[in-house]
């Protein structure tokens, strides 16, 4: 579904709250924790994006999807209910946690503006426009969508709604790159099809070889949501026990998906996927930087020393390192056994060109489709990976070249 909005449109109010709720302009977006996980990942996403980012100027977005008071407490903090609009976001209306935290807010507006304020101060998405309008929110002002779309699904339609505050530019590419990815799906053949592949990976891991769990390391930290929403999309679709027809499967089904930004997550948990249990691993790079920095005297761009890992991180699961090659390191023999590790662990690398509207609705819709199918030289040789992370490597280096110094930003000032 596409939308178009006037842009001479005067902005009457900067503050957006979402209850899930999810929320942002001056605004709140409310809805139970699954539309959340989403829709703040598209935040975290576009919050460098110098395009989004324009565009957004002057408005905040924020979420409520807990129905912790504290939650509700943090999200109202600084903002102004006659410059507020609450977007509630619940498919049948009914969603206990959803509409708790909605009446509050409807109360948080009416005690400051008065109980006529609620009709437009607050607007609904849902399929259920009777409970809509009972609980006082004027019809007129309520997106519907088709009551089939499963509500971690539906990012691309109505949920798009907050995403107008960086004006249907932005969204249409974001819708656009998304339509890629199932154009691709429809038309690639199995063994050249993205989401396909990736689904039968996770199938191979879970069901064949017994890896329980998935890591989502995303080397951006615009991505630091991306792992906590794939946690949804996929435990949530594919978290039960039995079929579609209500058999009991007989093997074990659905990975659980965790994951952290890179370089987090190696001073996190990455000794335990080295050591420890088998866990295979998604890694996600971005060739082109949200935010350059080229420090004077430095051999590498910041962005360059966070590319270093990403591509050490998967050759080092591949290879391991044996006792021999510690003892050649001159590793003290009662440390030999602390510091090996066997290698052969299963990773997959996927390098983005940058991380623009188009390509962020290509990455979430590659996600959705798998769970539908279940010191660097300009011309220096690539040597000492695997053969997948080299052609990774190969790729990047072709693609971001040497950074100019005075393309790199600045970090804004304190």
């Amino acid at each position: 579904m596409f939308w178009h909005f006037p842009e001479s449109v005067e902005v009457v109010c900067p503050d957006v709250a979402l209850a899930c709720i999810s929320s942002e302009f001056d605004g709140i977006l409310l809805d139970y924790s699954r539309q959340c996980a989403t829709l703040d990942t598209l935040k975290a996403k576009f919050s460098r994006d110098t395009e989004a980012a324009e565009f957004a100027k002057g408005r905040q977005l924020r979420f409520l999807a807990n129905v912790d008071p504290i939650d509700v407490a943090r999200n109202i903090t600084g903002l102004n209910p006659e410059t507020t609009l609450v977007v509630v976001v619940s498919k049948t209306f009914t969603t206990a946690e959803t509409m708790l935290n909605a009446r509050t807010l409807r109360e948080w507006i009416s005690a400051a503006l008065g109980p006529q304020a609620v009709a437009k101060h607050m607007v609904a998405v849902s399929t259920n426009l009777t409970l809509v309008e009972k609980f006082g929110i004027d019809p007129n002002n309520a997106f519907a969508f088709w009551d089939w779309v499963g509500g971690r699904y539906s990012v691309l339609l109505e949920y798009c709604l907050f995403l107008c505050n960086m004006v249907f530019a932005v969204v249409e590419k974001f819708l656009k790159g998304a339509s890629s990815i199932d154009q691709h799906f429809h038309s690639a053949p199995f063994e050249k099809n993205l989401p396909v592949l990736l689904g039968l990976l996770s199938v191979w891991n879970v069901s064949f070889l017994g890896y329980p769990a998935r890591a989502i390391l995303p080397y951006s930290q615009a991505l630091e949501k991306f792992a906590p929403h794939i946690q949804q999309v996929s435990m949530e679709s594919n978290g039960k026990g039995v079929s579609i027809d209500g058999v009991p499967l007989p093997y074990e089904a659905g990975e659980i998906d965790f994951g952290e930004p890179g370089t987090n997550g190696q001073h996190s948990f990455y000794q335990l996927i080295h050591q420890g249990r088998v866990i295979p691993c998604d890694f996600i790079g971005v060739v082109k930087s949200q935010q350059p920095v080229y420090l004077k005297g430095e051999l590498v761009s910041n962005h360059d020393e966070l590319m270093s890992n990403f591509f050490a991180q998967p050759d080092a699961l591949a290879y391991g390192k044996t006792p021999e090659q510690l003892l050649k390191e001159n590793v003290p023999e009662h440390l030999i056994t602390h510091k090996t590790f066997s290698g052969n662990r299963p990773s997959l690398s996927i390098l983005l060109p940058s991380l623009n509207a188009y390509n962020v609705g290509q990455s979430l819709a590659t996600q959705v489709r798998k769970q539908l199918h279940a010191s660097r030289k300009k011309g220096e040789a690539v040597e000492g990976f695997n053969f997948s992370t080299t052609t990774v490597l190969k790729r990047y280096l072709e693609a971001s070249g040497d950074v100019p110094k005075e393309d790199c930003t600045i970090l804004p000032k304190m």
